[in-house]
């Protein structure tokens, strides 16, 4: 007899527990990992490929992130509404909120479809220079063409994380990692049957990978077992009441994300400006800044749904154990992440400088050295942003949390930045002590945010009839 993905997460160890962040978190952290590692294969093939690919992909996929920024947001906080429902052991509520997201999630997707015609002035407007700016227009415009099936993956996989069946997410994930890495291969640089593309060619494999992730959790949400205990497909319609709950919750999430991304979506454009190498140099650390940043968000995840969970059934005070036992976790992993930035800087390099152009890759070189000692600065600090914005958004806290992060990302990261280009002599070294400032200034918020309790007495359920 064979076991489905989902049935095999059955195990119940005690709640609060390690053991519980563990099962929940570790596939959640590996699917991260996946496409965390997919982004650092794609930049490293567009790293041999040619310095104005490299140079064109970070803000031309952060502004393509900063578009999805709301509607990905909001989608993810069906973890939360999951989450809830299931430690309030109402099973066809589940289904019912994962659909309201379907449908939220198609309308945003449409609408960030519709921008891809712009894609040639916006970067005309940026300033880049001109083999970069139609690199980034091509890599951009393709971006927006697979918007919807981003967000519907970012939906249904909702239903099983929310439900802490992590294994399910983990594997998935992987199986759209290797397709898109694959053809990251053969399409930028023309192996096999398959044209030469270039960056073109990544931005498909993109594509095709959330394609094939799409159609895998189709097939699951069809398995005759939900049909029983979550009647997923009979739930599928228009909870006008139930919407508007997750709007009024999810909005602000959505919102959070948004001023997020656009603010270090800004960051990169302002230091574009700097000079092509600096922006090169830029995105190679951020990109390796991905192998730590991305696992943490699925550690965040599995903080948000336990969280959840613990609120649904009432039992706050275990969440508080579990947050700061992910905490002690997370730091640990960023600290050794950390050390690797400033003593080991030439063996992080060494895959991007392996096939580059040994002139065009020494100057870059030189600048990512001093910008990973910056990122060795604020790492412990991302690490106590995640974990702690993770638990309090859990909870339903999320009007605090857009507040917040506007107010910390103009006053501590956009206006320094600014003021840095325009009056500074160092610009590049004042501009990431402004991304290093912002960092550490969330990182203490939202631990001042969770240490207060607020949350605790929250829920974005109904109250149980």
């Amino acid at each position: 007899m064979t076991t489905s993905p989902e049935a095999s997460n059955n195990l119940s160890p005690r709640a609060g527990s390690l053991a519980e962040l563990l099962q929940v978190a570790l596939p959640l952290i590996l699917s991260s990992s996946s496409v965390s590692l997919m982004h650092v294969v794609d930049r490293v093939f567009l790293t041999w490929f040619s310095p104005d690919a490299l140079a064109a992909a970070l803000p031309a996929g952060m502004l393509h992130w900063t578009l999805l920024a709301l509607p990905v947001g909001l989608a993810s906080y069906v973890t939360t509404f999951v989450a809830q429902y299931d430690g309030a052991k109402q099973p066809k509520k589940v289904s019912l909120i994962v659909w309201q997201g379907i449908f939220t999630a198609i309308a945003g997707g449409l609408l960030v479809t519709a921008t891809a015609p712009i894609a040639g002035t916006l970067f005309e407007w940026i300033g880049h220079s001109r083999d970069v700016q139609r690199m980034e227009t091509v890599y951009f415009t393709t971006l927006c063409l697979g918007s919807l099936p981003v967000l519907l993956v970012a939906t249904v996989s909702c239903f099983f994380s929310g439900r802490g069946k992590t294994k399910v997410v983990m594997w998935v994930s992987l199986s759209g990692t290797v397709v898109n890495m694959a053809l990251d291969w053969c399409l930028i640089f023309g192996q096999g049957p398959f044209p030469r593309w270039g960056i073109l060619g990544a931005a498909v494999a993109t594509i095709a990978g959330q394609l094939v992730s799409l159609g895998i959790y189709a097939v699951l949400l069809l398995q005759p077992r939900l049909k029983h205990e979550y009647a997923f497909v009979a739930q599928c319609k228009l909870h006008p009441s139930l919407l508007r709950r997750y709007l009024r919750f999810g909005l602000p999430n959505g919102l959070r994300s948004l001023i997020d991304i656009l603010a270090f979506t800004i960051f990169v454009m302002l230091v574009g400006r700097i000079g092509r190498d600096t922006l090169a140099a830029t995105t190679l650390v951020f990109n390796v800044n991905t192998l730590s940043f991305l696992p943490m968000i699925g550690l965040g995840t599995a903080i948000m749904t336990i969280v959840g969970r613990r609120v649904g059934e009432g039992r706050a005070e275990l969440a508080v154990r579990t947050t700061w036992l992910a905490f002690k976790i997370s730091s640990v992993y960023m600290i050794c992440f950390a050390v690797l930035y400033l003593f080991l800087p030439n063996l992080l390099m060494s895959p991007y400088a392996a096939y580059s152009d040994p002139s065009t890759f020494a100057q870059i070189r030189v600048y990512v050295v001093i910008l990973l000692r910056f990122a060795a600065v604020f790492a412990f600090f991302d690490a106590m942003l995640i974990v702690f914005s993770s638990a309090v958004q859990g909870a339903g806290d999320t009007r605090f949390c857009l507040q917040f992060t506007l107010a910390v990302s103009l006053l501590v990261l956009v206006i320094p930045t600014w003021l840095a280009l325009q009056y500074g002599d160092q610009k590049m070294i004042a501009c990431w002590s402004a991304c290093t400032a912002f960092i550490v200034v969330m990182g203490l918020g939202f631990l001042l945010r969770f240490r207060t309790g607020y949350w605790k007495s929250m829920r974005v359920i109904e109250p149980a009839e």
